[in-house]
């Protein structure tokens, strides 16, 4: 039974996880201007995170030891700076977008301007890497995350036309006025939201931080294989809300308010007020996971104690770069930036990101000094193969598509 139990809430909080704020705006805006002719790069996108998120699980359960610190060992310094430098800077830039994301979602709740909640939504944030328990943090805030469920509910309660959804979606069907161009870059930015770099590294932290060995593999597949991709159907039905309701009136989303308004329309205030606690609970626990995976990164790289499973005295360098990263988010986002356009960019370098993300996984879980007899199989090796050569498209592309479209403009 505490097995079982152990598999259910897992698979719950990776439900609850799985969507941050780049899921949120991306996704309500590619449905409210395409409907779903892109949803197969979340389908992709969710495919590939499992796969990785599985090997690096697996290295952590048998190894006892996270991504950065075995990067650097079998790759080498060179190799690992050069992930450490591509893969942090990116969960940085999510880690200022999660913020503003909480920022912007209680502005909803308390028509207060967000830049006057971003320094308590710092101090908050800190305070709870500080001093809350991992599973705390994991499981409290991803299951609240769950009212994002509420997508879902409207969605089937908005009645679309499902078939022309389904055709959308498995013929790329987009609209007229639209330039391919346009919906490449689109692709790209959905395909690297679902794969975004933090989520391994948290991923893979996190078992060390709860000491998974060997025999814990099979619940952490479980979570892995049943949970994220539960997750990426919350992605799709926020996608499908908007689709149904904002593309025939022509609204474009901007702002976390238009994601909650075809919710609005579907199941009023009270499925609003459940909504924005599904804003609320996700930002915050990716701003919680992205804070960490920065601090998790540098400290294993460097060789230095980290996470949150031995006391702070012991662990200073890596509690005072969660102070620092904490204190220049808030500053960044103090500056003025708006946190949607910080949301859309850290989305889209994310897929630039994702060959030094992913390759070393790849490696290591093909290492039996490190794995042991739990190697790659000859199935993960040649999905994992695939998906390089598809995350090198998207890295080559992003940028290129970014600077033609204007940020999808």
């Amino acid at each position: 039974m505490k097995r079982l139990f152990a598999v259910a809430l897992g698979i719950l909080t990776a439900i609850g996880g799985f969507v941050d704020i780049g899921d949120l705006v991306t996704n309500a805006q590619v449905g409210a201007r395409f409907g779903w002719s892109i949803a197969p790069a979340v389908v992709i996108g969710v495919v590939g995170i499992c796969l990785f998120a599985e090997m690096s699980g697996r290295v952590a359960a048998v190894s006892g030891r996270a991504t950065f610190d075995l990067v650097r060992e079998r790759l080498g310094p060179r190799v690992g700076l050069l992930n450490l430098v591509g893969s942090m800077g990116v969960t940085f830039l999510t880690f200022i977008a999660e913020i503003g994301g909480v920022a912007l979602s209680l502005q909803l709740v308390s028509s207060v301007n967000y830049l006057l909640v971003v320094p308590f939504v710092a101090l908050a944030v800190w305070l709870l890497l500080w001093r809350a328990k991992f599973s705390a943090i994991e499981n409290v805030l991803g299951l609240l995350g769950l009212a994002l469920i509420v997508f879902a509910v409207a969605l089937w309660q908005l009645g679309p036309d499902w078939g022309a959804l389904t055709h959308q979606a498995l013929t790329a069907d987009k609209p007229a006025d639209e330039d391919w161009t346009t919906w490449a870059y689109y692709a790209v930015a959905l395909f690297g939201a679902a794969m975004t770099p933090y989520e391994v590294f948290f991923f893979s932290s996190g078992g060390v931080e709860e000491r998974w060995t060997s025999k814990d593999l099979a619940t952490m597949r479980a979570n892995v294989f049943i949970g994220f991709p539960l997750g990426g159907l919350l992605s799709l039905a926020i996608a499908g809300c908007a689709a149904v309701v904002l593309q025939p009136h022509g609204i474009m989303v901007d702002t976390l308010g238009e994601t909650a308004l075809p919710v609005a329309e579907a199941l009023g205030k009270i499925g609003v007020a459940v909504a924005v606690l599904g804003f609320v609970a996700a930002t915050f626990g990716a701003a919680c996971e992205t804070g960490l995976s920065v601090g998790y990164s540098l400290a294993q790289y460097v060789g230095e104690q980290w996470g949150k499973y031995v006391r702070p005295q012991a662990a200073v360098a890596f509690h005072v770069v969660l102070v620092l990263c904490t204190l220049a988010a808030a500053a960044v986002l103090l500056s003025g930036i708006d946190p949607i356009a910080v949301t859309e960019a850290s989305v889209v370098f994310s897929a630039v990101a994702l060959p030094l993300t992913y390759f070393p996984i790849l490696v290591i879980a093909n290492d039996p000094d490190y794995v042991g007899e739990h190697v790659n199989g000859r199935v993960a090796n040649t999905l994992g193969t695939v998906y390089l050569v598809l995350i090198v498209v998207a890295a080559v592309a992003a940028i290129p598509l970014m600077v033609v479209t204007g940020m999808g403009q």
